[in-house]
């Protein structure tokens, strides 16, 4: 595991210095859009929707809009003097019993490892934590913005999960399910039922049917050879298009050098290749520019190889 923070957990005249680490993965499938003929990758670009213009990514402002679709534009400098903090310090607010928390609360789980020299301490705060049932409201900053989170107690080792602050948690806007009158038989089937249903949540014996699904039916398309290649990135797609449009330009100059006419010449465009004659008729509708970057892919001798799962 790799720290993504250090800092230090301090409560009264206590300080002890500990290293932060994600306590959990997502381990959600992940798809790509591609193309649905060639396995090529979709590209999406920046664009403005008052002017159709594609926008550099440094003209990017960030933008709140408001209840009636105003739209504020903040700059870097209305940013700067927002209330931001830096601290490297996990501060204790107060110790709290454990079921004053709501678990909707919870948010984002990390684990805390004390430095060699901070063990005792570490251990100190644990052993509290557990022997007096409590959990510590905190108060920590995170990519420098301030926000709240409990310390608690798992299998041996103190975690830290942050909170959603309480304006967060939305109300079951619906209506109240009234109340019902319920006879006792009624009852005692329920009870009944649940009874026969009871036991203890044994995580091993959950998995995830739809993910285990997937990876067996790409497994199955690699061993048929059903496989696309990559296309070629569009940086450097873009770079061979400048090249030929300087190539174009590079002769036009010359003719015009030898007094030569250049009305015949294309002015950036590189001559595009003809497509197969298996090319669907929805394949004509490709633009002139995007024939000039991509040429008819190769197919692939290279050996193949299983999928690897992305982590999240």
């Amino acid at each position: 595991m790799r720290a993504i923070w250090k800092g230090a957990v301090s409560f009264g005249l206590v300080n002890v210095p500990v290293r932060l680490y994600s306590a959990t993965e997502n381990h959600d499938v992940q798809f790509r859009q591609v193309h649905r003929t060639d396995g090529g990758r979709i590209k999406y670009k920046r664009f403005c929707s008052k002017d159709g213009e594609e926008v550099a990514y440094d003209d990017i402002a960030k933008g709140y809009e408001t209840e009636d679709g105003s739209m504020i534009v903040l700059t870097d400098e209305d940013m700067a003097d927002l209330p931001t903090r830096s601290s490297k310090e996990i501060s204790v607010e107060k110790f709290v019993p454990e079921d004053q928390i709501d678990p909707m609360l919870l948010d984002k789980s990390y684990y805390l490892e004390p430095d060699k020299s901070a063990t005792k301490p570490y251990v100190l705060l644990r052993e509290a934590l557990e022997v007096q049932g409590r959990m510590a409201i905190v108060t920590v900053s995170i990519r420098t913005r301030m926000t709240m989170a409990v310390l608690r107690v798992r299998d041996g080792v103190i975690v830290m999960q942050t909170m959603l602050w309480p304006d967060e948690i939305r109300a079951a806007d619906f209506a109240t399910v009234e109340d019902q009158e319920v006879s006792d038989k009624e009852m005692s089937m329920a009870r009944m039922l649940i009874d026969e249903l009871a036991g203890d949540y044994d995580p091993d014996e959950y998995e995830d049917d739809y993910a285990l699904a997937v990876e067996a039916l790409v497994k199955a398309k690699l061993e048929g050879g059903e496989v696309q290649q990559p296309e070629v990135e569009e940086e450097e797609s873009g770079e061979v298009v400048d090249l030929l449009a300087a190539l174009a330009r590079s002769v036009e100059k010359a003719k015009a050098s030898r007094g030569e006419s250049t009305s015949s010449a294309p002015a950036t465009k590189a001559p595009a290749k003809k497509a197969p004659a298996k090319k669907s008729a929805a394949k004509k509708s490709t633009t002139k520019k995007a024939a000039a970057k991509k040429a008819p892919a190769k197919k692939s001798t290279a050996k193949k190889s299983a999928p690897k799962k992305k982590a999240s």
